[in-house]
């Protein structure tokens, strides 16, 4: 009864106790009515919805990417950590919530004694016997432990948006290594065709300088032509078994081959991509949220370093039983009980309690400057990645421009050597311009594929299932 009186008590003194601390409020931050880089026709409309907004197997139409995207997701052993980073964080969580509570605890003990006949005494020998429970509770009337368990809970809701930021960059590289990977396939084709052609071309120039209708010199540069292509194909199998070994690692599997889907030329891509509300983006970005939650925590750890500086008070009783005779020990006048309640209030502690507050203050502030600064970092990279997905896309289209006239350049002086107008050097020249116009389109095809990921992953896109 006496402990029941005992912990209501105590739970009145809880519910009349004051938390200390400032509460937190999200920072006002300057945010950008419409993201720079974006087009006229996303400026006058920013409420369309974002790309960002879409999954990443609606953005991206590969099925086989889909399927590295998915074994990436399972199996990559930087996402595995931060679900472990998160299993820390829960089990943290309930270790500081804990401190909320009551402690109870039961004992019991048997203790035989003889003691030996001495001058004065007889021998005597005596039993003992004890069962008893145990409560001890650290009052939490400033709110120190409340504190401490909202910055733990802040901290537990940080790793998880770390954890999320980890599957949306997860999902870009693997995109872009993919795409990097076709592009290298499709450079390696384009090698190997012109190779072939050149190689044709050079033995009907030798059979030709067999029979004395062109000269040696004719030949050499032909032999040119071949030497530039075959030189593409070891450095571009070099290239391409490296970028295989990339995508193993990041699918968490040892180096081997990578199963391809559509070709370059095929994969599939908006002519122009939404970016949305600027202000969605503090919502959707998961570092955002992560140094919000840092942020949250921050704020909470000045509460738990003011509550320092008042009285400390915990209660502690004791109750069981206890008896010489241990068949007495449940029957007869063998209860016992205790109680008792301290208060501890610290007088002089050389400035540390004030050095405890400045620094959680001090903490507060630069998380405070973290979260504003991952904010402005967002908003460039938005910006970046819009200019580049379209200017990617105007410098391709330029780029296919340069190879057509490159290759229609390289049939006409092929026609003028042919009927004799012109030297082989033109052909040398026209074929070499061609043959790197041609590599420089899969280049810039490859460009625009990674700009579009780079759009995606900075509207804060990939990591929603």
């Amino acid at each position: 009864m006496k402990y029941c009186v005992v912990l209501l008590t105590a739970a009145a003194l809880l519910n009349v106790g004051c938390t200390v601390g400032p509460r937190y409020k999200r920072p006002t931050v300057a945010v950008p009515v419409t993201f720079r880089g974006a087009d006229s026709e996303q400026t006058a409309h920013p409420q369309i919805a974002s790309l960002g907004d879409q999954k990443w197997w609606e953005v991206f139409k590969d099925e086989q990417l889909r399927t590295l995207i998915r074994t990436a997701l399972q199996q990559n052993y930087d996402l595995r950590i931060a679900a472990s980073h998160v299993l820390e964080a829960q089990a943290q969580l309930g270790i500081t919530r804990a401190d909320q509570f009551p402690t109870l605890s039961a004992r019991a003990a048997i203790a035989d004694v003889r003691t030996a006949q001495s001058k004065f005494l007889p021998a005597f020998e005596t039993s003992t016997g004890q069962v008893n429970t145990s409560a001890v509770w650290a009052l939490d009337f400033w709110g120190q432990y409340r504190r401490a368990t909202e910055a733990a809970r802040a901290n537990l809701l940080a790793s998880q948006w770390a954890q999320q930021e980890v599957v949306s960059t997860l999902v870009a590289d693997v995109a872009s290594a993919y795409f990097q990977l076709r592009a290298l396939d499709l450079q390696m084709e384009i090698s190997k065709r012109t190779l072939n052609s050149r190689q044709e071309s050079l033995r009907l120039t030798r059979i030709l300088a067999d029979g004395g209708a062109t000269s040696l010199l004719d030949v050499r540069q032909a032999e040119q032509l071949v030497f530039t292509a075959s030189a593409e194909v070891p450095a571009l199998e070099q290239q391409i078994e490296q970028q295989e070994n990339l995508l193993s690692v990041l699918l968490g599997q040892n180096p081997g081959d990578v199963r391809r889907g559509q070709t370059l030329t095929q994969q599939l891509q908006p002519p122009e991509v939404p970016a949305g509300l600027p202000s969605a983006l503090l919502e959707r970005r998961p570092d955002i949220r992560e140094a919000e939650e840092q942020l949250i925590a921050a704020n909470a750890e000045i509460g738990v370093a003011r509550a320092a500086y008042f009285p400390q008070i915990s209660l502690s009783g004791t109750g069981g039983f206890q008896s010489s005779a241990l068949g007495n020990l449940f029957s007869g006048p063998a209860g016992a009980w205790s109680f008792g309640a301290s208060l501890t209030q610290p007088i002089f502690t050389a400035g540390r309690l004030r050095s405890g507050v400045r620094l959680a203050e001090a903490r507060r502030q630069t998380a405070l400057l973290v979260y504003q600064q991952s904010i402005q970092t967002a908003f460039r990279s938005v910006s970046d990645a819009l200019v580049a997905y379209r200017k990617t896309r105007e410098f391709r289209t330029q780029e296919e421009f340069l190879f057509q006239s490159a290759q229609d350049a390289a049939r006409l002086s092929h026609m003028r050597y042919t009927g004799g107008v012109t030297g082989y050097l033109e052909v040398l020249t026209n074929e070499t311009n061609a043959f790197s116009a041609e590599l420089a389109v899969v280049q810039a095809r490859q460009n625009e594929l990674l700009a579009l990921v780079q759009v995606y992953d900075a509207l804060g896109g990939g990591w929603h299932e």
